[in-house]
């Protein structure tokens, strides 16, 4: 039996951590688990935007409180935030419309944001195609941050900042349970570690754990893949580059925007919806883009349906399309890769308390990177509590 621990978090990604950070604020003594060599699912799988002005309500003000949570940190220590703004690109009147409606919302909430001529766009980034880009709307306070090292870095920070907070990886739980006076950890090793509360952020593998619970909870898989070019630090394309199709998948335009629901498909983007393609670029430290992504789904409970391999003709609908917004060559690419994101149809995350010990707090899909930060302040107030 190992020593007692406030909180015990199983799974090392962005959600895990985060509520360590929290926990760690309030002087709560942290034990963490991962179970890999270090985080490698959805929180390094992705292109690492933080966009609050992509989400809906609550969720828009976690991403706002989560990009000042990002800024304090880097402040402090090197974990990778680079404050470049997010620019979204509207190519048709549609999108423009849009664009504006959504300016309109955001002016109301005093979130900062610029409407950009095509005059302005092109001057600040020549390699957008002029016949591409009719409007854009800038956010100037949105930050990007790498996906394969923040987490690393991030948790390098509270072991360097706090005394009472210990992270061991390559550290599979197989068992959590309440007991007297708390609650104990089981690891593959034989390990027991005893804590007075346990928070699982463990994505879809908390099915390990809690099997039953797993197979009912409605979770789906969401299969996503992206891909990184050679380094071009010569091209100027910095920040996080949403284009029109995203204008017409973001659930802020959704819900913010009145015209949403009458703008038409144009044909040349249907089958790029068929496979959930929006077309994406983030600009990487070392001068790569990520550029991607498409989206394919399945219930967890057949996640292995979404199959290992890599789609080509998905890849070359994206390529193809990228190559319509920028004057690059898109195609010299180094890396391609999926991620896999646990989400739930109609919650943004799935949550469980199965008593006042053992809380389940996953599935946040596609909002982790931006959201987490300010979603779990809220999170570990209502655990503690």
């Amino acid at each position: 039996m190992k020593k007692n621990h406030d909180i015990i978090i199983i799974g090392g990604g962005i959600l895990g951590t985060f509520h360590a950070y929290h926990a760690l604020k309030k002087g709560k003594t942290v034990l963490q688990l991962e179970k890999d060599n270090y985080p490698v699912s959805s929180t390094v799988r992705n292109f690492g935007q933080v966009v609050p002005s992509g989400m809906e309500d609550k969720w828009f003000e976690y991403g706002r409180t989560a990009t000042k949570i990002y800024k304090e940190i880097q402040a402090e220590f090197d974990i990778s935030v680079r404050n470049n703004g997010s620019l979204y690109l509207a190519s048709d009147d549609d999108e423009a419309t849009l664009l504006h409606e959504l300016k309109k919302h955001y002016d109301g909430l005093n979130y900062e944001a610029e409407l950009m001529s095509a005059e302005q766009v092109l001057a600040k980034h020549p390699n957008l195609r002029k016949e591409y880009v009719k409007e854009a709307l800038f956010f100037p306070t949105e930050v990007s941050v790498e996906p394969n090292l923040m987490i690393r870095r991030l948790q390098l920070y509270m072991s360097k900042k706090f005394d009472n907070y210990t992270i061991y990886y390559n550290t599979p739980v197989v068992g959590c349970d309440s007991v007297t006076d708390g609650i104990t950890v089981t690891t593959s090793k034989g390990d027991v570690f005893e804590g007075s509360k346990a928070i699982l952020c463990n994505g879809y593998e908390f099915k390990l754990l809690f099997p039953e619970l797993f197979l009912s909870s409605g979770i789906v898989i969401s299969k996503l893949q992206m891909m990184r070019t050679v380094p071009m630090p010569h091209i100027n394309l910095e920040g996080n580059i949403l284009t029109g199709l995203t204008t017409r998948r973001y659930e802020s335009f959704e819900h913010h925007c009145p015209s949403f629901k009458n703008i038409t498909t144009p044909a040349h983007y249907q089958e790029l919806r068929e496979w959930g393609i929006h077309i994406l670029f983030k600009k990487a430290a070392d001068g790569s883009f990520i550029i991607g992504d498409s989206h394919e789904y399945a219930p967890v409970t057949n996640f292995d349906d979404l199959g290992f391999d890599l789609k080509q003709y998905v890849n070359e609908l994206m390529l193809t399309e990228a190559q319509r917004i920028v004057d690059f060559d898109v195609r010299q690419i180094q890396h391609y890769w999926a991620g896999f994101y646990p989400q739930h149809p109609t919650k943004h995350i799935v949550t469980y308390d199965l008593d006042d010990r053992i809380h389940i707090r996953t599935a946040i899909g596609g909002k982790g990177m931006t959201a987490s930060a300010g979603y779990v302040q809220e999170s570990i107030n209502e655990i503690l509590s």
